[in-house]
């Protein structure tokens, strides 16, 4: 077994206690195991500062992309149309979604590094009346970028559309209101900033809208509307659900509380991303994000010259206990390091230090 330290957005380092928790088995049907689900739910809305009496939770098998086209194939009819804004390969992916589901849209698209102008999604609102959806990614893992979520959020509002965030590599390691923000879903996954491992999503939905989603799907497994129907009665997953993940997750949550929460976590997090940027600009690895706007999650850089061989340094730094990142760009020869996850200050120190080893930096 390999004692690899993973530095990627997920699947990520997890617990010794996380880990255990899936050595044993459960059944579906028992009441202890559904218990635990319905654990799960309410503190999720917790997580989210959300209501019961407002929204509900609703867990999707499988990774955060099926819960994405859960959302979009049941949430958004054929009457209506959806405003997708991109700046990397997961905001495409939603554009993707759109066009193997049949959906009405349209994307707004800037560079990776750039933020979306408020200004321009404005007139496109103004010019397009059809448009009743608005659909943008948090933090694209791509790059590490923090897309503005206020700004869509006060757009979302302005103009009274149905507002859908892709908070994947964001929930649960930075802190946001669901309900002050105006989302009516809002995506994530268990093996991200809750620590938990892949097998599982879910969705923090604003009842209101989702009651009112009733038949939009036209898919049996991703229909979110009849997901949560199900769930809500007694905490019982319509199809077979990732028990041994779903266990895994719930210790996850314990241990977000025992760290301090989430602000305990995003201050770590934080840390790891500082640490990261400084020291490796000191030896020549120039951020592809511009610090304002870099995320906590998942560090881009850009190759230190033409000569540097990717496969050469992963493999060396992995030998070392590290394993790291490919970039996902396709203009620019990048790589990236993650900095979430079980990963603390000392960690991130033992790596700078075997990168500067690598690139023949004396301390």
């Amino acid at each position: 077994m390999n004692h690899y330290k993973l530095l990627t957005p997920g699947p990520l380092t997890t617990t010794s206690r996380v880990k255990e928790e899936m050595l044993l088995d459960r059944c579906t049907w028992d009441n202890d195991y559904k218990a635990i689900t319905q654990k799960i739910r309410a503190k999720l809305l917790e997580l989210a500062g959300a209501d019961q009496e407002e929204y509900t939770t609703v867990l999707m098998q499988g990774s955060g992309t099926f819960a994405v086209e859960a959302v979009m194939n049941s949430t958004i009819s054929n009457q209506d149309k959806v405003l997708i804004v991109t700046n990397g390969a997961y905001g495409e992916r939603i554009v993707k979604i759109a066009n193997y589901i049949g959906l009405a849209y349209r994307e707004y698209s800037v560079a990776y590094d750039e933020y979306p102008s408020e200004e321009e999604i404005r007139s496109i609102l103004k010019e397009d009346q059809n448009i009743t959806h608005i659909v943008m990614v948090h933090c694209e893992t791509t790059t590490g970028i923090l897309n503005p979520l206020e700004t869509i959020s006060k757009l979302s509002k302005e103009f009274e559309k149905t507002l859908i965030i892709d908070a994947m590599s964001s929930f649960g390691g930075m802190e946001m209101n669901v309900p002050e923000l105006g989302i009516d879903y809002l995506i994530s996954s268990a093996n991200k900033c809750i620590q938990g491992v892949p097998g599982f999503a879910f969705v923090i939905a604003r009842l209101e809208k989702l009651m009112n989603c009733e038949g939009n799907s036209s898919s049996l497994s991703f229909d979110l509307y009849d997901q949560w129907k199900e769930m809500d009665k007694d905490g019982k997953w319509r199809f077979t659900s990732p028990t041994h993940v779903v266990a895994a997750f719930s210790k996850a949550l314990d241990e977000l509380d025992e760290e301090g929460g989430i602000p305990a976590r995003f201050s770590r997090y934080q840390n790891n991303n500082r640490i990261l940027r400084e020291r490796l600009e000191k030896i020549g690895f120039q951020a592809y994000i511009s610090k304002e706007k870099q995320s906590p999650i998942i560090t881009t850089f850009l190759f230190p010259d033409d000569c540097f061989n990717f496969e050469h340094f992963y493999t060396f730094v992995k030998e070392k206990g590290y394993v790291l990142y490919p970039g996902k760009l396709t203009n620019e020869n990048t790589f990236r390091i993650g900095n979430i996850g079980e990963i603390y200050e000392a960690d991130m120190e033992q790596l700078c230090t075997i990168i500067e080893s690598y690139m023949g930096v004396n301390k």
